[in-house]
C-alpha cells in the first residue's frame, strides 16, 4: 500500500471510528428518555448521510414517530426490550455502514464502471434442511450443496468492496450450516438477517446470536399451531415459539416471516394474531404471498384477487396502529418503484453457485464459482430485468412471475437463461403458465381501480 492510500485509509477508519462512537452514544443516552430525544438522533443522522433520500426517510420517522402512538410505542421498545449491545451493534452497521457510507461506494462504482450495485442480496450457503415442508420454495434444489466457508467468505469480502454490507441468508436451514455463525463474526461490520425455521435455536445458539449483535433471525409461521404443523411437521409450532422466548429474554433484534395463503389470510392478518407476535417479542413481520414454485406447486394456495385487495388496504392500516412493522412483499410495490429483483435492489445466490434473478424465479446465466461477484452483478440477466422495470405502471402489479409472467418469458428466453432445477421452467410453459396468465388478469382488473384511486388522492 503506497503513503497516500495509508494515510486515507487511516484517515477514513479513524473517522468511521468517530462516527461508530457518535451514533453509540447517542443510542446509549436515548435510553434515558427516547420520547424527548428521537429528533436528536435523527437529526444526527441526517448530518451523517450524503443521501438526500435517507435524510427524507429519517424525516418521515421522526414525522411518524410524533404522530402515530403505535409508531412511538415500537420505537421506545427498541429501547426497552432489546440488549442495550445488540441494538448499538444492529443500528450502527445499519445506519452507518450500510446506508450512510456504503452508499457512496456504490455509487462510485455505477459512475465509474457503468455497473449498477444493489444494495443486498440473499445467499444460501447450504440447500440442506431439517425439515421437508409442504410447497417449499427451495424445495426442489438438490439437498447436498454447500459453500465452502472460502466461498462464503469470498462473497461477502468482494461485496463489501462494493459497497453491500446488508446480506439476507436463506436455505435450506442456515442454521445447519456448520461456518454460519463464523462468518457473521468475522464480517462483523455487516448486518445480516437469517431466514429460519427456527427449530436450531437453542440456548447455545441464541447466547451466540446476542454475542454478534450483527444479525437478525427471521423465523418462519403459517399461523397458529394447526397451519404451522400442517405445513412444517408436528411440533414445529412449539419449537418456534420457545426459540422466540429464548431470543426476547436476550434482547436479541428478531422478526417472523409468514407465508400468506388463500386458507390463512384472515388469521395471519388478525388483531389476535399480530398480538400474539407482539407480545412473543417479534419486531417485525414479513409477508409472502404464496408462489406456486419449488416443492409440488399448488395454484389452489395462492390468494385470491379479493384477498389480495383485502391485504393491500389492511397492511396500510396495520402499519399505523400496531407497534409492529409489516413488509408486504408483492404489494409494496409503490414504495419501490415496482419489482425489486435482478440485482435493481437484490438477487439471489443458491448454495450451488447459481446467481438468480430473486428467490423465486429460479433461471441463471451465471454461477458465483466461476465468475467474480462484480462480474455477476453486471450479467445480461440482469441488465435484461433492469431494462424491463418495473414491468408494470401499475405498482401493485411489480412481479414478473405472478404479476407479469410474459416479462419473465420474454427475459428468458432473450438471455438464455437456465432453470436451475428440474420443474423450475414450469412457470413458462404449459398448465401452470396458463393459470398465472389468468390469475395475473383476474388480479389486474382488481388492481386497477385500487391504483388508480391512490394516484388521485396523491
Amino acid at each position: 500500500m503506497s503513503e497516500e492510500k495509508a494515510s486515507k485509509f487511516n484517515f477514513d477508519s479513524a473517522k468511521r471510528y468517530m462516527q461508530e462512537k457518535a451514533i453509540v452514544q447517542a443510542m446509549n443516552y436515548l435510553e434515558g428518555d427516547p420520547e424527548n430525544n428521537i429528533p436528536k438522533i435523527v437529526k444526527m443522522f441526517q448530518k451523517l448521510t450524503p443521501v438526500p433520500l435517507h435524510r427524507e426517510f429519517a424525516g418521515n420517522i421522526q414525522g411518524f414517530y410524533e404522530d402515530y402512538p403505535a409508531i412511538r410505542t415500537y420505537i421506545n421498545s427498541i429501547f426497552t426490550e432489546i440488549d442495550r449491545d445488540v441494538r448499538n451493534k444492529m443500528v450502527t452497521n445499519f445506519l452507518l455502514n450500510s446506508l450512510a457510507l456504503s452508499s457512496a461506494r456504490r455509487q462510485q462504482v455505477q459512475d465509474e464502471e457503468g455497473i449498477h450495485v444493489p444494495y443486498t442480496f440473499l445467499i444460501d450457503p447450504t440447500s440442506a434442511c431439517n425439515l421437508k415442508c409442504t410447497g417449499c420454495w427451495a424445495g426442489e434444489y438438490t439437498k447436498h450443496d454447500q459453500m465452502e466457508p472460502e466461498l462464503f467468505d469470498r462473497i461477502l469480502t468482494e461485496a463489501k468492496e462494493l459497497g453491500i454490507y446488508a446480506v439476507v441468508i436463506s436455505g435450506g436451514e442456515p442454521f445447519v450450516y456448520p461456518y454460519l455463525l463464523d462468518m457473521i463474526e468475522k464480517h462483523n461490520d455487516m448486518v445480516f438477517m437469517i431466514y429460519t425455521n427456527g427449530t436450531r435455536i437453542d440456548d447455545e445458539v441464541a447466547d451466540r446470536l446476542k454475542a454478534l449483535g450483527n444479525v437478525s433471525p427471521t423465523i418462519s409461521l403459517e399461523g397458529w399451531e394447526e397451519e404451522t404443523d400442517a405445513r412444517r411437521g408436528k411440533g414445529t409450532f412449539q419449537k418456534v415459539i420457545a426459540a422466540m422466548n429464548r431470543l426476547k429474554q436476550r434482547g436479541v433484534f428478531f422478526g417472523t416471516s409468514l407465508t400468506i395463503t388463500r386458507n390463512n389470510v384472515d388469521k395471519l392478518m388478525s388483531d389476535e394474531f399480530l398480538d400474539f407476535l407482539i407480545d412473543q417479542g417479534v419486531k417485525y413481520v414479513w409477508s409472502f404471498h404464496y408462489v406456486p414454485i419449488g416443492r409440488q406447486p399448488d395454484t389452489d394456495l395462492m390468494i385470491l384477487p379479493e384477498q389480495r385487495a383485502y391485504l393491500s388496504e389492511r397492511v396500510n392500516y396495520l402499519r399505523f396502529n400496531k407497534p409492529l412493522p409489516i413488509m408486504d412483499f408483492w404489494n409494496d410495490g409503490a414504495y419501490t418503484e415496482g419489482c425489486i429483483a435482478g440485482g435493481k435492489c437484490f438477487f439471489h445466490i443458491n448454495a450451488r453457485g447459481d446467481v438468480e434473478p430473486c428467490a423465486f424465479a429460479h433461471f441463471s446465466v451465471d454461477n458465483i464459482r466461476e465468475k467474480s461477484f462484480k462480474e455477476v452483478i453486471s450479467s445480461p440477466l440482469f441488465t435484461a430485468y433492469q431494462k424491463g422495470q418495473p414491468f408494470s405502471d401499475n405498482m401493485l402489479c411489480p412481479c414478473p412471475i405472478i404479476d407479469q409472467p410474459e416479462a419473465l418469458r420474454r427475459i428468458v428466453k432473450e438471455t438464455g437463461a437456465h432453470p436451475t432445477h428440474e420443474g423450475a421452467d414450469s412457470v413458462l410453459t404449459g398448465e401452470l403458465a396458463s393459470f398465472l396468465d389468468q390469475r395475473s388478469a383476474d388480479w389486474k382488473a382488481a388492481a386497477d381501480p385500487i391504483w388508480a384511486s391512490r394516484q388521485k388522492a396523491q
